[in-house]
């Protein structure tokens, strides 16, 4: 069989890129750690394969991921196809950041800049919000410079409320989206469940599935 291989570009050096990180949520409590590491890997190579990136997603420390992206829309893509791939077992928390990365250490790979700030600064803010009662359902947030923090809060409003109706759905709920979000059918959906066409139906409809994946083509479109 031909192997795989994720999607992968070269950014200029300097270049605005998108940065997104990603810590699993209460990691530190999983009875089986290394069942956990291989599942998080396995679902990281999925999406790397899926979704073009300058540096794909991979594991730095811990339960820790992190990837490069040209472009936000596919930074928003991936991290979602991560969580869903886990949930409802496991949950992530994200931080995008916007802006320039660099290498710093070819031989071990270690990145700075403006970029990781940005998304370290997302992730410890997604992580407070997680905290308050009304906003514990958020996964997501991004963050850039002053002069795209407009964009920046408008995806992350979004994504607020994104995350608040992905965090409500049932575990069938959880796995007809990511059905749809896959280009399922409908029918190939109920049948795949042992239910109806029109019982997929209302919850396409009553738990807002249909919301969720128009949301997300349209939050895949931005450069």
């Amino acid at each position: 069989m031909e192997e795989v291989k994720p999607f992968s570009t070269e950014a200029p050096a300097g270049a605005k890129v998108v940065a997104a990180l990603g810590d699993i949520v209460g990691s530190r409590a999983a009875a089986q750690r290394v069942r956990l590491h291989e599942t998080l890997v396995s679902a990281l190579d999925s999406v790397n394969a899926a979704v073009p990136s300058v540096r794909p997603l991979r594991v730095t420390v811990g339960d820790e991921f992190q990837g490069v992206y040209d472009r936000l829309g596919d930074a928003i893509d991936a991290t979602l196809r991560v969580r869903l791939a886990l949930l409802p077992e496991v949950d992530i928390r994200y931080g995008i950041g916007i802006g320039a990365v660099q290498v710093i250490d070819p031989d071990t790979g270690i990145e700075d800049g403006p970029g990781w700030w940005r998304a370290r600064a997302a992730i410890e803010h997604t992580e407070q919000l997680a905290d308050r009662a009304a906003t514990r359902l958020v996964r997501t947030t991004v963050q850039a410079a002053e002069e795209e923090n407009e964009l920046a809060s408008a995806v992350t409003a979004a994504l607020t409320c994104r995350d608040h109706m992905i965090g409500s759905l049932s575990d069938r709920s959880l796995r007809l989206l990511r059905g749809l979000l896959e280009q399922s059918s409908q029918t190939e959906l109920a049948k795949a469940e042992g239910i109806s066409d029109s019982a997929v139906s209302q919850r396409v409809r009553n738990d807002g599935l249909g919301i969720i994946v128009d949301t997300h083509d349209l939050l895949r479109e931005l450069s």
